[in-house]
């Protein structure tokens, strides 16, 4: 309304829209910047806690009584890794865990975090779903398949060892600068002692994956194997979808 009513002179009113072009360019730069910091934030958190970290919750730590997690590890990769040039690692490494996360997102699977050369994953959070434990069974089958591929591909000596147990944990957000979404509990622990004492190119579950997942894949008992911090445990393998 004060820029059709006054009277402007040439100087004046270039002023003005000057003025106004540098406010609507900054604006626009804030927006972009705005909107990359928020999807460097999704590429590192699950959405939902996103969100909750932006609305200012702190901390963030939920309990879940029913998830199932799932370890996968590259078979040989630790001593093909001391042969290799570093820059052509982490390419190996990159193209071999980006599958994965391929596989997550396709599976509705929660990537976590890689350690060395493992791959840790969850379903179940941060939302809950009921088929949790079908979910990271049809994920892990499909790993050993992706895997078999990538090795064949790059004429390698891999082979996907794969652990899963379902049961509770905790989930939350760790850091105030550099924030990681991590679990704790023992059904972890359990997970990834499934997969360190499992075998190259096979899935060792649980008792209690297994009696999630019903008569809908194939299994096969390995019976009774003494587990690191637990003691015996009847542990199956899990060969297909039905």
């Amino acid at each position: 309304y004060r820029f059709v009513e006054k009277q402007w002179d040439d100087e004046e009113l270039g002023s003005a829209l000057h003025l106004a072009f540098e406010s609507l360019t900054l604006q626009a730069e804030l927006d972009r910047e705005r909107a990359r910091s928020e999807q460097l934030l999704l590429n590192v958190l699950p959405q939902p806690i996103g969100q909750r970290l932006k609305r200012g919750e702190a901390p963030i730590a939920d309990a879940f009584p029913d998830v199932s997690i799932v370890f996968g590890d590259l078979v040989g990769f630790t001593e093909l890794s001391s042969r290799m040039p570093a820059a052509a690692l982490v390419e190996l490494r990159n193209e071999a865990f980006s599958e994965l996360d391929a596989l997550a997102a396709a599976h509705g699977v929660e990537k976590i975090k890689t350690i060395g050369d493992a791959y840790l994953a969850v379903a179940g959070i941060p939302v809950p779903r009921a088929d949790h434990a079908r979910a990271v069974a049809d994920m892990a089958l499909d790993m050993g398949r992706a895997q078999q591929r990538f090795a064949e591909r790059r004429k390698l000596p891999l082979k996907m060892r794969v652990g899963i147990h379902t049961g509770p944990v905790v989930a939350g957000v760790i850091g105030k600068h550099k924030f990681t979404y991590d679990l704790w509990g023992d059904a972890v622990n359990v997970a990834s002692r499934m997969e360190s004492q499992g075998l190259p190119g096979r899935i060792q579950i649980t008792e209690a994956t297994m009696r999630q997942l019903g008569d809908r894949y194939v299994v096969e008992e390995r019976g009774v194997v003494d587990v690191k911090g637990k003691g015996p445990m009847t542990t199956w393998w899990l060969l297909g979808r039905r």
